[in-house]
Parts: C-alpha cells; sequence; structure tokens
C-alpha cells in the first residue's frame, strides 16, 4: 500500500502533462484533436457539455478494456476524474497562450503531442492501470501484436472519422494529431525503453482482497 502512495505523484504528472498537451493542442487553433473532434460532435447532437461527454465515453472505453481483458486500476479510474480537471484549470487560468502566429501554432501542436506521450508513459508507467484510452491501446496491441505506434494511430483515426461524421470540427491540426499521435507514442516510449507489453498493473481488486485479507487476521 505505501508503494501505492508513493506512485500518486507520479500519476498526478501524468495527468497534468497529458491535460497540458491536450489544451495545447486545443489553443493551436488548427482544429481538435481527434478524440476532442469526437466529443465535440457527441456534444453537439446530444445537446451536453464537452466534459460530460468525456466522462461519459471515458466510462464506456473502461468497460470496453475489461471486456477486452484489460483490469480497472485507481490510475484508470484518476484518469478519467483528473485529466478533465486539469483541463479545466489550464484553461480557467489561461496558462497556455492562443497564437495568432501560424508557426506557432503549429509547433504548438507537435509541443502538445509530445507532452501527451510523455504524460502517457508516466502514468501507464507508475502500473495502477492505464488511462480508459491507453489500456483500449494496450489491449488491442496485445492481441493484434502490432506496433503500440500503428495501433494508437488506427484508434485516433477512428475517433476522427466517427467525429468528423457527427460533426465535430475538423481543421489541419487535426489531420496532423490523427497521423502523427501514434508515433509520438512509440518514440517517446522507445526514448524511455518502455514496452507496455510486459507492464504488469496492480488492480483494484489486488487492493480490496489485500485489504479483506488484513481484516481477517
Amino acid at each position: 500500500m505505501k508503494n501505492i502512495l508513493l506512485k500518486i505523484p507520479r500519476l498526478m504528472v501524468g495527468y497534468f502533462l497529458y491535460a497540458l498537451g491536450i489544451v495545447m493542442t486545443i489553443n493551436a487553433q488548427q482544429g481538435l484533436d481527434p478524440w476532442g473532434v469526437f466529443h465535440q460532435g457527441l456534444s453537439s447532437q446530444f445537446n451536453i457539455t464537452f466534459g460530460t461527454v468525456v466522462q461519459i465515453i471515458g466510462a464506456v472505453i473502461v468497460l470496453l478494456d475489461f471486456i477486452l481483458g484489460e483490469k480497472i486500476g485507481w490510475g484508470t479510474i484518476g484518469n478519467v476524474i483528473f485529466i478533465g480537471m486539469f483541463i479545466d484549470l489550464i484553461s480557467k487560468n489561461n496558462l497556455v497562450p492562443v497564437f495568432e502566429n501560424t508557426f506557432l501554432s503549429y509547433l504548438m501542436i507537435f509541443v502538445g503531442m509530445f507532452s501527451i506521450s510523455v504524460a502517457a508513459y508516466l502514468y501507464i508507467g507508475a502500473q495502477l492501470g492505464a488511462g480508459a484510452r491507453d489500456g483500449l491501446m494496450i489491449a488491442l496491441t496485445k492481441r493484434t501484436n502490432k506496433p503500440v505506434g500503428l495501433v494508437r494511430g488506427l484508434i485516433e483515426v477512428t475517433a476522427l472519422t466517427i467525429g468528423f461524421f457527427l460533426g465535430g470540427p475538423v481543421g489541419w491540426g487535426t489531420l496532423i494529431m490523427s497521423l502523427m499521435i501514434g508515433f509520438f507514442f512509440q518514440i517517446t516510449f522507445r526514448m524511455f525503453k518502455f514496452d507496455v507489453k510486459k507492464i504488469e498493473h496492480r488492480y483494484i481488486d489486488q487492493d480490496f482482497a489485500f485489504l479483506i485479507q488484513k481484516f481477517k487476521k
């Protein structure tokens, strides 16, 4: 249990960097990221807030992860809760600038993608359960035995395509992110010598089993 508590700062830094990367891609104003297009499309269709859509879709994907054999960890739940909170915090306090210069806008997209990929390394590497979308990436990588970059890229393109037909806003930045985010994940994971196939997460059911044993004693 002490080991889990020591990993919480790593998780929180990962969540913050992920949120930071998302806000960077939003403030670049060259089109939302693929999942952003999907979320905004659903938000428009059903007249509910963007944040509510993120939470609902996160819960649905967690269920899908479970069906595909990925268990749920405290990190999985934290991913759904805290990334949205940090996005609001960063946006409301204007911590990320909005550039009018086109070159700087596109540069911020690339920095944002790098921030997202480093964030994924941090919170997946904490081994307390992957984020909902990352859990899907891991499950499909294991099942297909394909490169993580290819799997992540296909997931992003699928979200983008559905979001586009739902009316989500698409720009050149969106297309860049949908095609490049998988590459950034693969390069970042290689840089840190991180193999998602070898990750052994600690899951919620294990913690409950541990606590039950303690109480029995």
